[in-house]
């Protein structure tokens, strides 16, 4: 019994003994770690009297924990961060579904639904008010208001937006805004602590950190046909309110635009999205400069280069952009791409993926030459392609006129839209801003099915009109639409062109 007892006393005792041991150790390590000095290419790294081995070597040059400090980058960022509130306007419902109603009294009663709100984020770039912020945020909306961290409150004007990266470009009337750096988002490593700031829930000016977790992420969420994804993946929390905020590195810069989550849930769940200046600066200058973003194109289609598609097409390597099809008479046709080539470099920027083909093409405009090296039946080759626009020249793309006269943009009616209202055709107004339109009184939604007395079923269409309005005496510098609003309102409107 007593050779029992010390028996177990004796392993109680050997395992506390080894968890000291243990803890010892740890806390040795931790103590030394940040006073050995590296030595690359030896076995030891030599710090005070001891040599650890090199397995460690790689811990000792990391930082201690607690070294970073978010507190600046905080300071630089929040004042330069936005509410941005949008209002929308209201909605008609039906109620009344009896048959009998209907046969006598025609199509159902409705009746008016509030108007909706919603929130998100912005980030001030100007000292005299231009705001970037995500198209999600501010689509359809028909009116921008924007809040500032001292509290102030602005109504914001839409200079133009960008559906392909989900950027959109705001401007308020003011002076001496706080500011916020913009940094080069390229230099962006895996692993590196970045903070998000925005209004997450209605909660302004909040502050969250995490770090890089992946760059060049393609999740499919952009639905527009000539899209650009290539989003940094962080852990910072980001939640409904983030989308249009900051993402900044730990020196205070600009480096995204935070625009979406991975969750099933609609709250952070993990990971999140955000689009890299090096894409935004791009687009916010042409919107600036040109009214709409010149988006350049090579003129291919390219697929990602899995294992399976490396041994089926023989490939050299597992990096850079597959080009599975290429376009007749487009600038990667006539620089000689092929199909099967494999892009690995654009202008000697190294491409590991799909997405990046399409960030690096999407930094430049139209009539810009650009240098591709391919790999082809084991060569190495480089060609020089000059970037051309969606119309397949290499000019300037100009805004529509209709957009810079009347202040809109438009959009042909849904086909569903045109049935309920009984339309065979149609131009709708899909955003508003100052202009002759919003003069006149017409509200976005609206839609217009003649214009001067000729019938309207495209942008097209109604641009022809509107050109030969202004190229009349001064007496026909008016254009005359009517059209119909979604809750089946019938309208005239007489719009002053000068």
């Amino acid at each position: 019994m007593i050779y029992s007892i010390m028996k177990n006393f004796l392993k109680i005792i050997g395992i506390v003994l080894l968890t000291a041991c243990v803890s010892a150790a740890t806390t040795f390590f931790v103590v030394r770690s940040v006073k050995p000095s590296v030595l690359i290419g030896q076995s030891t790294i030599e710090g005070d009297s001891t040599s650890l081995p090199l397995a460690y070597a790689r811990f000792a040059s990391l930082p201690e924990a607690g070294e970073t400090d978010f507190t600046q980058a905080a300071e630089l960022s929040v004042n330069a961060v936005v509410h941005v509130k949008t209002t929308y306007k209201s909605q008609y419902q039906s109620f009344s579904t009896d048959p009998f109603l209907e046969f006598f009294f025609g199509r159902p009663q409705q009746r008016e639904m509030p108007a909706q709100m919603a929130s998100g984020s912005g980030v001030i770039l100007t000292k005299d008010g231009y705001i970037v912020t995500n198209n999600h945020v501010i689509d359809k909306a028909e009116k921008i208001e924007v809040v500032l961290n001292d509290k102030r409150e602005f109504t914001a004007t839409l200079v133009g937006t960008d559906p392909n990266t989900d950027i959109a470009l705001l401007k308020i009337e003011a002076t001496d805004l706080p500011i916020i750096a913009i940094g080069n988002s390229d230099d962006l490593r895996v692993g590196e602590w970045v903070l998000a700031v925005g209004n997450p829930f209605n909660l302004t000016s909040t502050v969250t950190a995490g770090i890089v977790s992946a760059k060049a992420r393609n999740i499919n969420i952009i639905s527009s046909e000539m899209k650009i994804e290539s989003f940094i993946q962080t852990d910072a929390a980001v939640n409904p309110g983030n989308s249009g905020g900051a993402l900044v590195n730990t020196r205070g810069e600009l480096v995204g635009i935070n625009t979406a989550i991975a969750s099933q849930t609609g709250s952070y769940a993990g990971y999140s999205f955000a689009v890299p200046t090096s894409i935004m600066t791009k687009v916010v200058s042409d919107i600036k400069q040109y009214g709409v973003v010149q988006r350049a194109i090579l003129g291919v289609q390219i697929q990602e280069i899995t294992d399976q598609l490396q041994k089926e097409k023989s490939l050299p390597t597992l990096q850079g952009a597959y080009i599975a099809g290429v376009v007749d008479g487009s600038a990667a046709k006539e620089a000689g791409v092929q199909v099967g080539d494999v892009v690995t470099h654009i202008n000697n920027q190294h491409i590991n993926t799909a997405s990046e083909l399409q960030e690096q093409i999407g930094r430049y405009r139209p009539g810009d030459k650009v240098e591709l090296t391919v790999l082809r039946a084991g060569k190495t080759l480089t060609l020089t392609a000059e970037l051309k626009n969606k119309n397949g020249d290499t000019s300037l793309v100009e805004k529509d006129k209709d957009v810079s006269v009347l202040g809109a943009e438009f959009q042909t009616v849904d086909n569903a839209v045109a049935r309920q209202l009984g339309l065979r055709s149609g131009v709708q107004i899909k955003s508003l801003g100052k202009g002759a339109l919003a003069q006149a009184g017409i509200k976005q939604g609206f839609i217009i099915v003649k214009a001067n007395g000729e019938r309207v079923g495209s942008s097209s269409e109604l641009r022809a009109i509107l050109n030969k309005a202004l190229q009349g005496g001064d007496d026909e510098h008016v254009l005359f639409l009517s059209g119909i609003y979604t809750n089946g309102r019938v309208a005239h409107y007489a719009v002053p062109l000068d």
